[in-house]
């Protein structure tokens, strides 16, 4: 098997991994809470949730990063965030735009993961050349 091909697949696999703990987070919050926002708070909880996953995974088995020390580490997921917020709009406005069209919890789920989709390959390129450069040779 081709590396990038092996690599294609762990990815695809790994952000599976990140979505279902993003969308997990979601349901569980709307579950436990129905107040004010009550859509806004689970999306945001979701996507922290699947952030902290996703970069977990991507720096082990994606990028194979190993920090110099725990402020290396910080500036690199800081970095990696920042390098999410574009992506995070990609996610959130698929997600809100079902929400909006199609008004069940349902179509908003499946929103986000297409908005998810989108979103983790376009962080992939971000990340492989601005984040994780210098550790992927």
């Amino acid at each position: 098997m081709f590396a990038s091909t092996k690599l294609a697949i762990t990815y695809c696999i790994l952000a599976l991994i990140a979505t279902a703990a993003n969308i997990g987070t979601q349901d569980l919050v709307i579950r436990t809470y129905s107040g004010s926002f009550d859509i806004l708070i689970s999306v945001i909880a979701g996507t922290g949730v699947g952030l902290v996953a996703k970069y977990a995974l991507d720096k082990r088995y994606i990028f194979s990063f190993r920090a110099r020390s725990v402020a290396h580490n910080t500036r690199t997921f800081a970095l990696y965030t920042v390098m999410g917020l574009a992506t995070t709009a990609i996610f959130w406005g698929v997600e809100f735009g079902f929400h909006r069209i199609f008004e069940t919890k349902e179509m908003r789920y499946l929103g986000g993961v297409i908005g998810l989709s989108i979103g983790y390959l376009t962080k992939y390129h971000l990340d492989k050349h601005y984040v994780f450069r210098t550790e992927i040779g």
